[in-house]
């Protein structure tokens, strides 16, 4: 047995680090193409299944509302088990959703196929960020969720074009069978390259109930979720209906918008490693406090696009490709460092549930705002804008009450590097150390 297997065992393990992010960014990559891939689908699926847009959006719906399930049943266990475990079966769960997917011939097994999907790669991508969490210390953590985040970059570069044509070409089915091969190539991947990671599993057990209880009773925990509200809420007031303005106000046709998402992918994956570098170097609240205004206004602008202005729509587009994937590196390694790690398991499944249900609310919350004319334009617009701008704005605030937290046993002397090293990039902003222990968190220190 190695050295990491051991639980309880404080000597720091060695880990493969860059082969542990490829697997992680891998599932990534699958996962997200796996979620967008439905919405382009969408005038196939009704056509094949004989739908109408409220089945269909219940079709997308189901996977996000079962991830959000899912992710709250996953904060009362997830903790009892080692990071490889939970990672593998839910993933393993996934590659079943998915292959299910490709298998449906009507209606009601997509939809169900749909909700186991969701119910397992949903909460993968806490699990992914805990596993981060685990492996990389704080002063470090940026870099590596920067490239994990190239996942999602690389799925609107290649995945979601790809995907398309496949299912243009072969039929819908063919998209989400050819996704679950790879799925299980991947999985492969996951099962050589993942250490065990079972630190966090105590001799002391608690019960499911007192496990969700103390993921949302700390209060920077929610302030943490409150966070991940705020920044889901700005982004899917906007994207789901981006496509539809583009098409319908601006003058895109259907088989021009894969161009928006290869350049604001490929933007994005460029720029995210070096996001993430420089929240290590400066401080991730001081990073986070530069981009998250860009996404701000970027919001207001790409609702409020003139007609016929195609370059610019591609340009402001991959601006904010590039600012919303860009806020979420810093902000989602100050949510990692928020929990201490016995925690981290359940308290991001809490945080991924939280995320797709807030997700699919925004979604609805655009749709009742937003009015499409006969001639497919679509009106108020840019009041979404403004409410996702206004959204963005707030995860200022917030991301600025978030704090550092330590285990008990860790040295006043380490308690004070990691909060200098953060106080050093944001001068101005006072950072807490804090211990977390029970149902009690003690301030530490300040700077």
């Amino acid at each position: 047995m190695k050295r990491e297997d051991l639980p309880g065992d404080t000597t720091t393990p060695v880990y493969n680090e860059r082969l542990i992010l490829v697997a992680l960014a891998a599932v990534q990559f699958i996962t997200i193409v796996d979620f967008m891939i439905v919405m382009p689908l969408g005038p196939q699926l009704m056509r094949s299944l004989k739908i109408n847009p409220a089945a269909f959006g219940l079709i997308v719906s189901s996977y996000t509302f079962a991830a959000g399930v899912a992710g709250l049943i996953a904060s009362a266990t997830m903790d009892r088990f080692s990071r490889r475990t939970a990672f593998l079966f839910l993933y393993t769960g996934f590659v079943v959703g998915t292959a299910f997917c490709g298998l449906s011939t009507n209606f009601l097994t997509l939809v169900l196929a749909r909700i186991v999907t969701g119910a397992f790669g949903g909460i993968l991508g806490g699990v992914s960020m805990a596993i981060v969490g685990d492996v990389f210390p704080e002063q470090r953590r940026g870099r590596a969720t920067g490239v994990l985040m190239t996942g999602f970059a690389m799925a609107s570069v290649a995945g979601v074009p790809l995907g398309l044509f496949i299912g243009t070409n072969y039929g819908w089915q063919m998209s989400f069978l050819v996704l679950a091969v790879f799925s299980l190539l991947i999985l492969v991947l996951g099962y050589v390259a993942l250490p065990s990671l079972n630190q966090h599993i105590g001799e002391k057990r608690i019960t499911p109930l007192q496990a969700l209880f103390t993921t949302f009773a700390h209060v920077n925990h929610l302030n943490a979720f409150a966070l991940i509200i705020a920044l889901t809420m700005s982004g899917f007031l906007v994207f789901p209906y981006l496509s539809v303005y583009l098409v319908g106000n601006v003058g895109f046709t259907e088989q021009q918008l894969p161009i928006l998402y290869i350049v604001g992918g490929a933007c994005a994956f460029v720029t995210s490693p070096i996001i993430g570098r420089a929240a290590d170097l400066f401080g991730k609240l001081l990073v986070f406090r530069f981009i998250a205004p860009v996404s701000a206004v970027l919001l207001i602008i790409i609702t409020q696009l003139p007609v016929g202005m195609k370059v610019l729509s591609v340009v402001v587009f991959g601006t904010l490709m590039v600012s919303n994937s860009g806020r979420m590196i810093p902000a989602m390694a100050m949510v990692t460092s928020s929990v201490v790690p016995k925690n981290r398991g359940a308290f991001l499944s809490a945080n991924s549930s939280i995320q797709h249900i807030s997700g699919g609310l925004a979604s609805y919350l655009g749709g009742l705002i937003v009015v499409q004319t006969p001639d497919e334009r679509i009106l108020n617009f840019g009041s979404v804008g403004y409410l996702a701008a206004a959204f963005s704005v707030l995860s200022l605030w917030l991301a600025g009450r978030l704090r550092v937290a330590v285990e008990p046993s860790v040295s006043a002397a380490e308690i004070s590097l990691a909060a200098a090293a953060e106080a050093t990039a944001d001068a101005g902003e006072p950072l807490v150390g804090f211990v977390e222990s029970g149902d009690s968190v003690t301030e530490s220190v300040r700077t």
